[in-house]
């Protein structure tokens, strides 16, 4: 094998692992949302589905969707847009995906005399690419509001539209206090960055300087207003089922389907950015790249490949974790109005975003970096 075929070869490695990663999560929210329901309700759940008697937990319920979503009737409408109609779905899908290219899962892979940076696009201006993606995934909802020719559909595609522009203005105010500490829009940098000691002049090496610690504010505006662009309950005001109101509400089939994975590819998105910026990403307490290095001096020293596997370990931990939490929030809170969900965006997270900008400002000036 030539030296470039290698090489590409390598670096298929984190593309993989990410398609792998984020459209299994996916299908797996679709049994997760079910049985988590189940649990808070006190109900069995999702255990119907079975091959030769074997239930598995309700496990072969996202197979048993995917057959029946592949085998039902692709409808259109008569008066649709056809090439709009059926491009829609594709798109949210897409840019669903493409979002978490620049998410990093690990800190560096070294193999075969390489060096593997462990997310699948290395940018400098990650968070910048990530906001891109997630902001044109609203194309495919107004795409299919416009084009189904259905006054429902459209309402709820210029709902879908005016709440991802909130939540997006609010994401990205949010995000510029971490720019702030940490210095990068590097999606990398800013996790090895959370790997440093928090404030070591008064506190030592005990506490690792975690976004959550260091923007306790920014996290909870960006955890918020990342639950408002997945447009799931609370805010599912763009769907809307008990006002027949939604953008693909003329949607039938795998085209319908797609739209339910576009939603949870997002969820995925957003529990990835949150770990990454807020919860150290694959960072582990005292966890360097010889091994643990704890603050009273002791040291355990490790093997490359078993480091490299307890970063992916935590990483993958904590968007289980926020995935959690936001299935837990999806069952728990109702729906906001429409009006309640603009003026939480507008009047509350954006103002308190900027706020936050100006305090985290003024603590560097007075501190310096943490």
């Amino acid at each position: 094998m030539s030296e470039v075929a290698l090489d590409l070869l390598l670096q298929a490695i984190p593309v993989a692992f990410v398609m792998f990663v984020v459209l299994n999560f996916g299908g797996l929210l679709t049994w997760v949302e079910r049985k988590q329901s189940a649990i808070m309700q006190d109900r069995i759940g999702a255990n119907r589905a079975s091959i030769f008697g074997f239930r598995l937990l309700g496990l072969l319920h996202p197979l048993a969707d995917a057959v029946k979503m592949l085998t039902k009737e692709d409808f259109t409408p008569a008066r649709a847009d056809k090439l709009m109609f059926k491009l829609a779905p594709f798109v949210s899908v897409f840019f669903g995906l493409a979002a978490f290219a620049t998410i990093p899962f690990g800190d560096t892979l070294q193999i075969l005399g390489r060096e593997i940076q462990l997310q699948a696009v290395t940018l400098n201006v990650g968070i910048l690419y990530v906001l891109g993606m997630i902001s044109l995934g609203v194309y495919g909802l107004m795409m299919a509001g416009w084009a189904s020719a259905n006054n429902y559909a459209l309402l709820g595609g210029q709902r879908a539209a005016a709440l991802m522009i909130s939540a997006e203005v609010a994401i990205g105010a949010s995000i510029m206090g971490v720019v702030m500490v940490y210095g990068s829009l590097n999606m990398q940098d800013i996790a090895r960055g959370q790997g440093q000691p928090l404030l070591p002049q008064f506190l030592g090496n005990w506490i690792p300087a975690w976004g959550v610690l260091t923007q306790p504010l920014a996290f909870i505006l960006f955890l918020t207003a990342g639950i408002a662009s997945t447009k799931r309950i609370p805010f599912d005001t763009p769907e809307g089922e008990s006002e027949i109101i939604g953008y693909f509400v003329e949607y039938s089939g795998m085209k319908f389907g797609m739209f339910a994975m576009a939603d949870f590819l997002e969820t995925v998105v957003i529990a990835g950015m949150t770990t990454a910026l807020f919860l150290g990403g694959w960072q582990i307490p005292y966890l360097q790249a010889s091994g643990f290095v704890f603050p009273w001096g002791a040291t355990v020293a490790l093997p490359h490949l078993a480091v490299v596997g307890m970063q992916v370990t935590a990483f993958l931990t904590k968007v289980v974790v926020i995935i959690w939490f936001l299935m837990l929030t999806r069952w728990t809170l109702p729906r906001f109005r429409y009006d309640q969900a603009m003026r939480l965006g507008w009047l509350a997270l954006f103002p308190l975003s900027i706020l936050n900008i100006l305090v985290t400002g003024l603590v560097l000036l007075a501190v310096g970096k943490p």
